[in-house]
């Protein structure tokens, strides 16, 4: 099972970073308003930026280095995320 370091853009424009080792799941959460405090009145969310991870101490470590990231940060690894793709 992979584990899951993710940003989602928010209603009103915000980054929201998490983890999560079921993203689908994790994204409807977020989506249904139960996913966390922070994202429940600013949905919907958008999916921005996903890596992958094999356990989940690796994820929750990117999960805290990407959320000590300012939002200029965010947007470049973002955006290079998108450009690979």
């Amino acid at each position: 099972m992979l584990n899951y370091t993710y940003i989602v853009r928010c209603s009103d424009g915000t980054y929201y970073t998490g983890w999560t080792n079921n993203l689908e799941k994790r994204l409807k959460a977020h989506n249904d308003g139960i996913g966390g405090k922070y994202t429940h009145t600013r949905c919907p969310v958008e999916l921005v930026f996903v890596e992958a991870f094999q356990t989940k101490k690796e994820a929750q470590s990117r999960e805290f280095a990407v959320k000590r990231l300012s939002r200029q940060e965010k947007e470049r690894l973002i955006s290079a995320a998108a450009e690979k793709r």
